[in-house]
């Protein structure tokens, strides 16, 4: 019985042994993802990486929001139009909580509330992604071309292959009826 217990104390006082040097040890240098602040370039980009990815997880996100940022040191300024309140809300409260930040600027503007609007995105929608050409775009989380109806004008914002796919997506939303201009600033992925 007594051998029993010593074969269980042994890797179990082992695995303590270990961990305890470990952290007497300090933290590891191994993490690369975060970049040294004394590094900017590569701090700016990790920092884009991750505001990135915090704009992209917000439960509301759709295809009629369109999030944009700018990052000046450690500070942010947040852009774009979303259709809910609580979107423009989310997303500074998530950027503030990222490591480095200092401040977020939150100039994201709020789209009015319109039943036409609301109309008009639905329609512009399955205009685009009805298209045989654009459909594979609509196989994403987030669809890839966004759809932003202010007033009745639509802007379509983000990006796709090719320059055919631009003029088609355009041209599809200047189809749909009650919507009185279409700018197109989707860019075209290089």
């Amino acid at each position: 019985m007594r051998m029993h217990g010593r074969r269980i104390l042994y890797p179990l006082l082992v695995g303590m042994v270990l961990a305890a040097t470990s952290w007497a040890s300090g933290p590891s240098t191994q993490d690369s993802s975060k970049a040294s602040p004394r590094n900017p370039a590569k701090y700016e980009a990790w920092l884009q990486k991750e505001v990135r990815h915090e704009l992209v997880l917000l439960p509301f996100y759709s295809v009629f929001d369109n999030l944009e940022f700018k990052i000046d040191g450690d500070r942010v300024t947040l852009l774009g139009q979303v259709v809910r309140p609580t979107t423009k809300s989310d997303a500074g409260a998530r950027v503030k909580q990222i490591e480095g930040v200092s401040s977020v600027v939150n100039q994201i503007e709020v789209l009015p509330v319109s039943p036409l609007d609301d109309q008009l995105r639905r329609a512009v929608f399955r205009a685009i992604y009805s298209d045989t050409v654009l459909q594979r775009y609509a196989l994403q989380a987030v669809p890839p071309i966004h759809i932003i109806v202010k007033n009745g004008h639509v802007t379509l914002e983000g990006v796709v292959d090719s320059e055919a796919d631009k003029n088609v997506a355009n041209i599809r939303a200047n189809g749909v009826a009650n919507v009185f201009s279409v700018t197109n600033h989707l860019r075209v992925e290089k």
